[in-house]
């Protein structure tokens, strides 16, 4: 077990404005993971907790951090422009925490895609890569794409951890707009798993399995990204199980 260090802070996204985070640790850690928890649950619901404690285990450090409306504990998101000066707040904590390491950033959900709007507005400093925990392209029964048109502004690479029966991101429309971003682009669909990465009774995995393939597409996607920059060309597509 990774010897790890865990420290509760508070974060300044303005003058007026202070959210709460979390930074778990491990001595050896290869990067840090600053990640935003998704629009109807804050950074201390049982999936981020476990996220973070589980890429403990892997030596990725995480960066967890409310949102201000989840702060102040509202049920409405904020303005995007509160969001990404949340997401820049939090990784500007980052840097100064753990300067030495590589930061990752993304999120679950609605806050991977506030981290992705905050990233094509202008790069954040000194990450290399963004993850998102379902990326939400479109509202269910709703199909677009128009959510992830900012994603060609993005030029560091993108690994997407989407669940086969996502109902927010049907393959159909995800898959082409993946295409259309080249090799920044990673793919790794989970197969059965929905939104929130649960799969159902029949299924031949359960929900311990699809947590350790993507925990391990994530390592692997961590370990080959922290070190090089963005590159072009055609996006990866992993098949119905993340390579391990």
């Amino acid at each position: 077990m990774a010897t790890v260090d865990s420290q509760s802070l508070e974060i300044a996204v303005d003058d007026a404005t202070r959210v709460s985070g979390m930074l778990i640790a491990p001595r050896e850690s290869e990067a840090c993971f600053v990640v935003a928890h998704g629009a109807g649950a804050g950074m201390r619901h049982p999936f981020m907790a476990k996220l973070a404690n589980d890429l403990a285990e892997l030596r990725i450090a995480t960066l967890r951090y409310q949102f201000p409306y989840m702060e102040r504990h509202g049920k409405r998101p904020d303005t995007p422009a509160v969001c990404h000066a949340a997401v820049r707040a939090a990784v500007a904590a980052a840097a100064a925490l753990v300067p030495s390491l590589p930061l990752i950033a993304g999120g679950k959900s609605f806050g991977g895609r506030m981290t992705s709007q905050t990233q094509a507005k202008g790069p954040l400093p000194g990450v290399r890569g963004l993850v998102f925990l379902g990326f939400p392209l479109h509202p269910p029964k709703e199909p677009s794409d128009a959510r992830g048109e900012h994603l060609a502004q993005v030029q560091v690479p993108m690994l997407f951890l989407q669940g086969a029966r996502d109902e927010f991101a049907t393959p159909a429309l995800l898959n082409p707009l993946l295409q259309r971003l080249g090799s920044r682009a990673t793919l790794c669909s989970l197969r059965d798993a929905d939104h929130s990465f649960h799969v159902p009774a029949r299924s031949g995995v359960n929900d311990a399995e699809i947590n350790t393939e993507m925990l391990a597409a994530l390592a692997n996607w961590v370990e080959a990204v922290a070190g090089r920059p963005a590159t072009s060309g055609t996006a990866r597509v992993h098949g119905d199980r993340a390579s391990s």
